[in-house]
């Protein structure tokens, strides 16, 4: 499973895993990826149950990217401790993702084959997935160029009108 080497604190402040991802949006390096519709923590145990799911189905063939890496320690008391003094131990490492984060990319050269396994590792994880591919990746355009794209339509729909009066 996937920890930290080192770290400089042992117990921090739990991040917000509410909003949307600001980067590991779009598919860079695989064809297919599965991407979070929601916010959650995902243990290590969870990335780790997922890309064994996906490499045992493809039979540890193509290429299996994992783009998310629990960076967040969560602490837990032992049961029957009284309260106070302090924080706790460290229990599990949990990565934090948002809505939109691509968790997982893929390559195979059978794409049916490669959805599957997205498939099998979808229902390893706690939250509701989607598997997208490159051509998904459109979705994420900048704000001038969809500005642009609704004044041309805009003038289209003038242009339009004005023909048929």
């Amino acid at each position: 499973m996937a920890i930290p080497k080192r770290y400089k604190y042992s117990a921090v402040h739990r991040l917000s895993y509410e909003g949307k991802a600001k980067g590991c949006k779009n598919i860079d390096f695989g064809t297919l990826g599965l991407r979070a519709e929601a916010g959650s923590y995902i243990t290590e145990r969870q990335i780790e149950a997922a890309r064994v799911a996906m490499t045992r189905y493809m039979k540890r063939g193509g290429k299996v990217w994992i783009r998310i890496f629990p960076h967040l320690p969560i602490t837990r008391k032992p049961a029957e401790v009284r309260m106070g003094s302090g924080k706790g131990s460290i229990d599990h490492w949990v990565a934090v993702v948002k809505k939109g984060t691509v968790m997982f990319e893929v390559d195979y050269p059978n794409l049916d084959m490669a959805r599957e396994a997205l498939r099998l590792a979808m229902h390893k994880l706690p939250i509701k997935c989607k598997i997208v591919t490159r051509a998904d990746n459109q979705v994420d355009e900048d704000p001038i160029s969809l500005v642009t794209k609704n004044q041309e339509i805009k003038e289209l729909g003038e242009s339009n009108g004005n023909a048929s009066n």
